[in-house]
């Protein structure tokens, strides 16, 4: 439910109510009896919508660590022959040194 702000015309008083959309606006000042209006205030929330907003949510790096490459520790980079059934462990290619 809302918050409604009103000032009364006569006072200038401004209080608030906590009312249904449904509910009639307040009509007279608390204070005085006299004639109020509502003001009209930004009165939505913020709504965050995508990642970072959340504790769930994977923050950026620290200061002075390194990104994590995805690989994992002492793994070895993966070599275009790594694959070929002529290369001989972590010697290149034999057709590649040939050729």
């Amino acid at each position: 439910m809302p918050t409604y702000e009103y000032e009364c015309k006569k006072c200038a008083n401004i209080f608030e109510r906590f009312q249904s959309i449904s509910d009639e606006p307040v009509k007279n000042c608390p204070k005085c009896g006299g004639e109020v209006r509502r003001l009209i205030n930004g009165g939505a929330g913020i709504i965050y919508k995508g990642s970072g907003f959340y504790s769930t949510d994977k923050s950026a790096p620290s200061a002075g660590k390194k990104p994590d490459s995805g690989k994992e520790a002492g793994s070895k980079e993966a070599s275009p022959c790594a694959s070929c059934p002529h290369s001989g462990g972590d010697s290149p290619c034999a057709e590649k040194a040939a050729g």
